[in-house]
């Protein structure tokens, strides 16, 4: 699968479900919950945030929930998803949208953590150098950070529909190419007895005294 035809498959999506998580490939809200928790634990209070194929803004939602007020820019390539949430948070007065296209666009600078989640997740034909590409490009402009999650390649089972990554892999690139200050997370589960399929990691610019 293209770029392009990723961002037709978001539309034909979108038109079926509208304002749902299966329009953004998401099981259930509560799944997605789970990957925002561990996202917030990484992120500094009253940090500003952009949210890189940001979808239906789903992580802004967590992020008031929680009564966090700080600065949001949500980015994504489909301008149904960009269009839905201007309208939706038009009262919210801190947060931003914009369309972007991760591969070909620069990214927005002066902003601390760029965050990333269930983006890396569909097969597509250039799935590592997207991978990597992202990241590090996220990674020169953030202030403090780059967070992230994918699907690992230690599973049990895998759909030929989506991109699975060996984190050991992921973690070694990062480390030698992106930055030293780098935390792989793969205990996590999304479902009460399920199976950690997926790890996050986050790339700091600075190291933490514990």
């Amino acid at each position: 699968m293209t770029p392009e035809q990723l961002k037709e498959y978001y539309q034909m999506l979108f038109e079926e479900h509208g304002d749902a998580p299966a329009s953004v490939q998401h099981v259930s809200r509560s799944a997605q919950n789970i990957r925002f928790k561990i996202f917030q634990k990484y992120i500094k209070p009253q940090s500003s945030i952009v949210d890189l194929g940001c979808g239906l803004a789903d992580f802004l939602v967590f992020l008031r929930q929680q009564g966090l007020t700080s600065e949001y820019l949500g980015c994504d390539f489909v301008p149904e998803f960009i269009f839905n949430n201007q309208t939706k948070f038009k009262q919210d007065m801190t947060c931003n949208f914009q369309r972007l296209d991760l591969i070909n666009d620069e990214y927005p600078q002066g902003y601390d953590y760029l965050v990333m989640s269930g983006i890396f997740n569909n097969q597509l034909n250039c799935n590592e150098q997207f991978l990597y590409q992202t990241v590090e490009k996220a990674f020169q402009v953030a202030n403090k950070g780059v967070i992230f999650n994918a699907l690992s390649s230690y599973v049990e089972y895998q759909d030929s529909s989506l991109f699975y990554i060996d984190p050991l892999q992921v973690f070694s690139h990062i480390k030698t190419h992106i930055s030293p200050y780098v935390l792989l997370k793969h205990d996590y589960i999304t479902k009460e007895n399920g199976f950690p399929y997926e790890f996050t990691m986050v790339v700091n610019k600075e190291g933490e005294l514990p």
